[in-house]
């Protein structure tokens, strides 16, 4: 069971949920296709370097792994949800973070995309409650949809 389910209200009822987008994952491919392409060029090289080479390549890959195993906790452990009485976002894997606001009391909902964002469909939504400061859910998928069931009276 998620955490939002795991707090909803009586009568409170989930209307959209979101996660972060898989593109979160492009440093460890690209990582991962630099190990590819150094351990494609140790087949080039002399063999006096190709050891080094090698090593690099090794190391490279473990970098990768490192950075998919972030996003991959990154993405596992973010929910946002919008309920017909609140937002909710919540991150954190073995401690938690959460950020709720009453629907109410949303004064603004902007989207921020870049060039790549709009076109593999992520952005960064901006949540600005009365009286409140920005509150940023960066990374996710589908934004507008996101937006829409925010703003959706």
């Amino acid at each position: 069971m998620t955490y939002v389910d795991k707090i909803l209200q009586t009568d409170e009822v989930v209307l959209a949920r979101t996660e972060i987008h898989w593109f979160i994952y492009l440093r460890s491919i690209i990582t991962f296709l630099l190990a590819i392409a150094l351990l494609a060029a140790s087949t080039l090289a002399s063999a006096d370097i190709r050891l080094y080479v090698e090593v690099a390549a090794a190391a490279i890959a473990v970098i990768g792994l490192w950075f998919l195993f972030i996003a991959w906790i990154r993405r596992r452990s973010t929910e946002l949800a919008v309920t017909n009485r609140r937002i909710i976002h919540k991150t954190g894997f073995f401690g938690r973070s959460t950020q709720e606001m009453n629907r109410e009391k949303v004064e603004s909902v902007d989207v921020r995309q870049s060039l790549p964002g709009r076109i593999f469909g992520y952005g960064t939504i901006l949540v600005r409650g009365v009286g409140s400061s920005w509150e940023p859910f960066a990374h996710i998928a589908d934004p507008l949809s996101f937006r829409s069931s925010i703003t959706a009276a």
